[in-house]
């Protein structure tokens, strides 16, 4: 992997590890999985940890989606729904920010079952 003259990332790992994680917006846990297993094996450790993160962080979210199904049918849930769909589009936007700025972004509360 290349770095350019202040330490950062070429722009094209950075340009993956922003797709990463906005595309976990739009389609979940199948745009950083799919990432994750093309980049697994190039050795390009800034886009792995990015998808690794993101994947991570949608799967934690589709189980909390499930919990919100689950307590829909005492009401809380529909109101839950809301809020982690609100937490997943802020959190992701933020982890979008810090790939652009070439960090790897960790989410809070997050189950790591990809390691």
């Amino acid at each position: 992997m290349e770095t350019v003259a202040d330490g950062t990332e070429k722009n094209g790992d950075k340009t993956l590890g922003i797709l990463v994680h906005i595309g976990g917006i739009f389609f979940s846990w199948l745009a950083p999985l799919v990432l994750f297993l093309v980049k697994k094996d190039s050795g390009d450790k800034f886009t792995i940890d990015n998808s690794r993160e993101a994947l991570n962080f949608q799967i934690t979210v589709l189980i909390m989606y499930i919990g919100c199904f689950i307590l829909s049918f005492i009401l809380i849930g529909l109101f839950l729904f809301w809020v982690v769909m609100l937490g997943n589009l802020i959190l992701s936007i933020m982890a979008a920010v810090k790939a652009s700025d070439g960090q790897v972004y960790h989410y809070p509360m997050t189950i790591r079952l990809i390691k």
